[in-house]
Order: structure tokens, then C-alpha cells, then sequence
């Protein structure tokens, strides 16, 4: 969500096969998280069309659900690569989104 993988797998009850979000697992389902969906078309980075709403709801999710209870163990390809697959050198971790070194490290 928000370009960063979550490390989950202490919460194979929620995530792993067969439980109610490993939808969500392996894929930047941000979108599903906004909407609060697991229909497999809002399971996308794209953002593009939300509400107020659903985006404030996006934020409170991230911050106060998945920084608190998961670590950040990564960022998407879509992050750190270019377009053409190329790396990206402009990516840097501590620009990215609500990084913040001392809470990751």
C-alpha cells in the first residue's frame, strides 16, 4: 500500500492463503484499501478518482493500521525503477511517503 511492502507474516490469520485479505498480499492494492474493497479491479496503485474521503480514510489506515502493527520490509518497482525498467537513481527511501528512518529502523 502506498508503494511499500508490509512484512505480514505474523498474521496468517488475516493474510495468508485462504484468509479474508490475502488479496490484498503481493500487490499494491491501495486502491482496495481507500475503498475498502477486495474486488480484484480496485486492487491498484491507481488512486486516480477518489474521494476526500476515501483518501483521508487511506491515510488513517496507513498510519494508524499498518505503520503501527507491520514493518516496511521494501518499496513496489514502481517506486525504484524507471518506465523502462532502468533503476531509478533518484530514488531515495527517506523522500518517499511517510518514511521516516527512525520509525523503520
Amino acid at each position: 500500500m502506498w508503494c511499500c511492502p508490509w512484512e505480514r507474516v505474523q498474521r496468517k490469520e488475516f493474510y495468508g492463503k485462504g484468509a479474508p485479505y490475502n488479496a490484498l498480499v503481493g500487490k499494491d492494492s491501495t486502491r482496495g484499501v481507500a475503498k475498502m474493497s477486495l474486488d480484484p479491479a480496485d486492487l491498484t496503485h491507481d488512486t486516480t478518482g477518489l474521494t476526500e474521503e476515501e483518501l483521508k480514510s487511506l491515510d488513517d489506515i496507513f498510519n494508524n493500521v499498518y505503520k503501527a502493527k507491520y514493518p516496511i520490509v521494501g518499496y513496489t518497482s514502481r517506486r525504484i525503477l524507471n518506465e523502462d525498467g532502468s533503476p531509478n537513481l533518484d530514488f531515495k527511501p527517506e523522500d518517499q511517503p511517510h518514511f521516516s528512518i527512525k520509525d523503520e529502523f
